[in-house]
Formats: structure tokens, sequence, C-alpha cells
């Protein structure tokens, strides 16, 4: 599309004072006048495409976000997280280099989709950044908010002395403990298995060190090892390490003997281990705590089917082995 009969191919070329002289409005100034001033320095411009919910993102949080940054007069991105199905998880302060869009991920919710304009001073400098970048660049960054989660408590606690760390009430403790399940969980559901188990392990790592003041303490400090066991032998069921997937089952068990979660997630080892009898084994007493469980029955179908095609297999084995004998003797 041209303007006053120049292009806007040959636009990004003209010096911006230049362009003020004859009156040529470029598309991020078009866009500018819809955008919100977020400092009021007129440094990062903001358009809310869609709304988020809940409270906006905290100082210390670890985000996971979308985001694609482009430079004037440019369709393509030179940057973009678009081709991740799962971005990963970025801690601000830290793995958000760039100073605008750190600020402006603190104005987001949680599901917002912004826009965001940043002069150079928020973004890449008087220098840019070559070969991509040019010097005394504004650019446009688009940005959605998948999730974040406040990680400041598990922050401070990690910076704690072993010592330091068995001083802090136990309510602060559990809190960590929380943040670090729900960090788990979250790498879980998008499928980063290996992230998730590093989380689980950290904070069975954080109950092991801990020291109870009391016999109270202690059964509570046992109970809060088994979700993070039993998430731990789901991921490594999900890892296809079925033996530690068992290893970490046996330890609930250990600890609450009737767990149900757990009878299944060690059948499901055996299962995957071929040892089709303990699966049997954990399997129905599974299903004594829980008759009607769609999970568990549907497991022992599979079960059933299993060891019948193994048996079916053995029997051709041996058959095959009879007349093979037979042959010999003739």
């Amino acid at each position: 599309m041209s303007t006053n009969g120049k292009t806007s191919r040959i636009l990004q070329f003209i010096a911006p004072d230049e362009r003020r002289q004859f009156g040529i409005e470029t598309p991020f100034q078009r866009l500018a006048w819809q955008m919100q001033d977020i400092l009021g320095d007129g440094g990062i411009l903001k358009e809310v495409v869609h709304a988020g919910e809940g409270p906006p993102v905290p100082k210390h949080a670890s985000v996971s976000i979308h985001f694609s940054g482009f430079i004037e007069y440019s369709d393509a991105p030179f940057e973009t997280t678009s081709h991740l199905k799962f971005p990963r998880m970025m801690k601000l302060g830290r793995d958000v280099t760039l100073y605008g869009l750190e600020l402006g991920l603190l104005t987001m919710k949680k599901g917002e989709f912004s826009r965001f304009l940043f002069k150079p001073k928020y973004a890449y400098g008087d220098l840019g950044c070559p070969p991509h970048i040019p010097p005394l660049a504004t650019v446009l960054y688009e940005v959605q908010v998948l999730d974040f989660l406040d990680s400041a408590q598990v922050d401070e606690f990690m910076d704690l002395s072993m010592e330091e760390q068995n001083n802090v009430p136990l309510s602060t403790f559990l809190n960590v403990l929380d943040t670090q399940r729900s960090f788990g969980n979250l790498c879980f559901n998008k499928k980063r298995y290996e992230d998730a188990r590093e989380r689980y392990k950290q904070a069975m790592t954080l109950l092991q060190n801990r020291e109870p003041v009391d016999e109270e303490e202690k059964k509570c400090l046992e109970e809060m090892k088994l979700p993070f066991l039993l998430n731990l032998s789901l991921t490594y069921l999900k890892l296809e390490k079925p033996q530690k997937a068992l290893c970490y089952g046996q330890k609930v068990l250990d600890i609450s003997p009737q767990n149900t979660k757990a009878l299944f997630r060690c059948g499901q080892a055996c299962l995957e281990m071929n040892d089709y009898e303990k699966a049997q084994d954990y399997l129905t007493l599974a299903q004594v705590n829980k008759p009607f469980d769609p999970d568990i029955n549907t497991l022992l179908r599979k079960l059933a089917l299993c060891y019948k095609d193994y048996l079916d297999k053995e029997r051709v084995m041996c058959s095959k082995m009879f007349w093979g004998f037979k042959g010999m003797e003739k």
C-alpha cells in the first residue's frame, strides 16, 4: 500500500524526522493511537486484544507465554514461540531478558492476549541487535499468558541454609511443597515429564531433609510424601521406566499399605514389565478397595488379554519344539 507516493517498503529507509516533515504516519504510529501508555513516559504502549482472568502476573512469578516480536514493516517475526505447543516456564528477572516485556507481563492476567510497542530504551537500545534489530528500533510484541505460578516463596526458601529451612514454620514449609507440586503438575500436563520429575524429586528431598519437632509433625510429613511418590510413579510410567515406577509405588505402600492408587500404579508397572502374576496381585488388591473403578477393571481386562496372548505364544513355541524333537527321532 502506498503513502504519499512512497511504498511502505521505502518508508523504512526514511528517517523519522523526515517522515514527520512530510506528514507520513508509519504503521506503528497508527497502532499507537489505539494503545494505552502503561508507564506514562510513552515507552511501553499496550493494547488488550483478549482480556484474561484473575490477578495480574506477580513480580517474582514463573510464566508460560506465547510471544512473537516484530520490527516495523516486517510481516515475519524476528523471534517467536508459536512453533512450541508447550513453551517452557520462564522466571521473571532471570529468563525474561527484554526489560519492556517483563514490565508488560506484570500488567497481564492468565489467558490474556495483548500487543505491546516497546521504545528502544525498553527494548534493544541505541545499538539494536544486528542483524535482526536495527539501531533505535521500536518493536512490536504480541504476547499471550498461558499460565503462571508465584514462585517468590519457593525462591526465598531455596536460598536458606538447611538449618534455616528446618526452622521455618511448618505452614510455610507446606506452602513451598504445594507450589513445587503445582509446578510439577503444570510440567506434567504439558508433557514435560523430565521437568515434572525434577520438581517432584526436589520436593521429596525437602521432605527427607526436614527434621520433625514432634510425632504429629512426623506423621504430617509422611502423609505429604504420598502425592509426590504417586506422581513420581506415574511420571516414570510416562517416561517408559516401569522399574522406577514400581519402586516409587512400593514406597507409597510402605507408608500406606492399602493405598489404591499405589496398588494400581504397581500393577501398571508390572504389566509393562510383563510380570503378569505380580500385576494380577496388585490389581486384584486395588479392585478389592474399589470394585467398580473403571480404570482398574479396564487394566485387569487388558492384563487378561496380554496373559492369554503370552500363553498362546508359549503354546506355539512348545509345539514347534515338540515337532522338532519328533523330526530328529525319525
